[in-house]
């Protein structure tokens, strides 16, 4: 007499759908679990016995074995008990077999049998639906995160024994109904008008919002990087809920979704410290999980202190710089997971700060400055479109009552630059964004193929490109950063035709002659 339960595990960013098939065998009794389980799935024996106890029912007295199918992918966290102890309830004949057809049932049980939350679960409700199945018990917690998939009955399970009143008929529960509670509280990020001064800072990162550019901010220590980067999230256009729910998906699976939250819709802003391992900002470990690149995808990861990264913490984000993702190979396989973050960096001009400063002398040699600039590539530089010096505020502006612009005012600014890409990579009588272009949503995603389409300089322009690029010695990928960021410029002007005063802006955002 075996019983079938379906449960739902997490690979990457994607769910896979297990099998747990439970029943008896000779032997003295017990419970065996086999299946390429975890640690964590092997305790389940203990947890799931004393909560059907704890339950008010009977637990078998045999031989037990619980098959997780397929045996090929690896089982990991607690969240197989629920599935285990119904297999386990089924099998003793406390409920017909036909109760739990076409469901998924996911949730770690406590001993007093409490359904305890589960990572992953917005994947897995993703991975049911396309499966085609129609009912799905999760946590109680976890109902808001499951519930935005639609077409999905969903039910939030408190207890075992819930579960159990529910399945024989005796006390239903309701199916769960998303309400507005479930939504991300508003984030109310640095506000851009309480930043006094650096108006060309303010314009730069304009520039980098209206294009997902990456920016690097060089400047001594108080001038106020870190409060523009913060500033950042408060100018970049709202996210679509494909956007939301691409995002969600990620915090889901790295379990760090908020308290109460089961859809994210702010742009994520990621600041990991400096110590961070290579593993923690691009993903990792033996069962690979998302890093922060990962988690800032669809919003900004913030560096600050930039060369006091390690050197290969810094080089493995170049080629997800590139293609915005990021493929961890292991024995065992290898995982993708999507990582289009916008990077703002922040870095002092040497190592006591003051290096260039009108006021405070530098105490650095000059090997000294050298030595700490070149601690940042130039293949990393050059994939970053603009790099930009923050100066000290003088004492007239930090005092003065005069009200910069808001964050707001710049937004509208950026999202309209935004809507004029979206329009352009959307067009159905473009040949390139009927084949390639699916996946760009701003200027920097674009390719060769869509900056040939797109970033045609007229013949003033191109005698200046000419003369740049001989005078500043660019490299190929430089060049097409710095079309797709005249782009940019031409899109905020309102500008069909890309410019040479455009052109000219961009080129002033390419990064300054070291000391040598």
């Amino acid at each position: 007499m075996l019983a079938r339960i379906f449960s739902c595990a997490v690979v990457g960013l994607e769910g896979v759908i297990v099998e747990v098939e439970v029943d008896y065998t000779n032997g003295l009794p017990g419970m065996t679990i086999v299946g390429l389980p975890d640690t964590a799935v092997q305790e389940s024996r203990e947890r799931v016995q004393t909560a059907v106890k704890n339950a008010g029912l009977h637990f078998p007295r045999h031989r037990i074995v619980v098959n997780l199918a397929p045996a090929t992918v690896r089982k990991e966290g607690p969240s197989y008990d629920l599935p285990i102890a119904l297999g386990v309830i089924v099998l003793a004949g406390f409920l017909p077999h036909d109760k739990v057809e076409n469901t998924i049932v996911i949730g770690e049980l406590s001993l007093d049998g409490v359904v305890r939350h589960a990572r992953g679960v917005f994947p897995m409700a993703a991975t049911a639906r396309a499966s085609g199945f129609k009912r799905m018990f999760v946590p109680e917690v976890d109902a808001p995160e499951a519930a935005l998939i639609p077409d999905l009955e969903i039910i939030p399970v408190k207890t075992l024994a819930d579960l159990f009143d529910h399945l024989a008929g005796r006390r239903l529960i309701e199916p769960y109904l998303p309400s507005a509670d479930s939504l991300e509280p508003l984030f109310t990020p640095t506000d851009f008008s309480e930043v006094k001064g650096q108006e060309h800072v303010k314009r730069a990162l304009e520039v980098a919002a209206a294009g997902g550019h990456n920016v690097l901010m060089v400047g001594s220590p108080g001038a106020g990087k870190t409060l523009l980067a913060r500033a950042m999230p408060g100018i970049l256009p709202e996210m679509s809920i494909e956007e939301s729910l691409d995002v969600t998906r990620i915090y889901s699976v790295a379990d760090q979704l908020p308290t109460g939250t089961a859809l994210i819709r702010h742009r994520p802003f990621r600041a990991p410290h400096h110590t961070i391992s290579h593993a923690g900002l691009v993903g990792g470990g033996n069962i690979p999980k998302p890093g922060e690149i990962s988690l800032a995808h669809r919003g900004v990861l913030f560096l600050d202190e930039f060369p006091e990264f390690g050197t290969r913490v810094l080089e493995v984000m170049r080629q997800p710089m590139e293609d915005k993702v990021v493929t961890i190979s292991r024995a065992k396989g290898s995982l993708t997971f999507s990582a289009n973050f916008q990077l703002i960096a922040a870095m002092n001009p040497c190592p006591c700060g003051w290096y260039g400063d009108s006021l405070k002398p530098c105490t650095c040699a000059p090997a000294m400055v050298t030595k700490y600039q070149k601690r940042i590539s130039g293949p990393l530089l050059d994939r970053i479109d603009i790099h930009i010096e923050v100066p000290r505020v003088d004492y007239e502006k930090l005092s003065g009552n005069k009200v910069s612009e808001t964050s707001e005012a710049i937004r509208r600014r950026v999202q309209a630059a935004r809507n004029i890409q979206q329009t352009r990579f959307t067009n159905p009588d473009s040949l390139i964004s009927k084949t390639v272009s699916t996946n760009i949503i701003s200027n920097a995603d674009m390719r060769i193929g869509e900056i040939r389409q797109f970033c045609q300089l007229q013949a003033e322009g191109q005698s200046l490109m000419r003369a740049a690029m001989s005078q500043l010695q660019l490299s190929a990928r430089a060049y097409h950063r710095i079309l797709k960021l005249s782009r940019t410029i031409a899109d905020l002007a309102g500008s069909d035709e890309i410019q040479s005063a455009h052109l000219a802006e961009a080129l002033q955002y390419r990064p300054k002659i070291m000391m040598g």
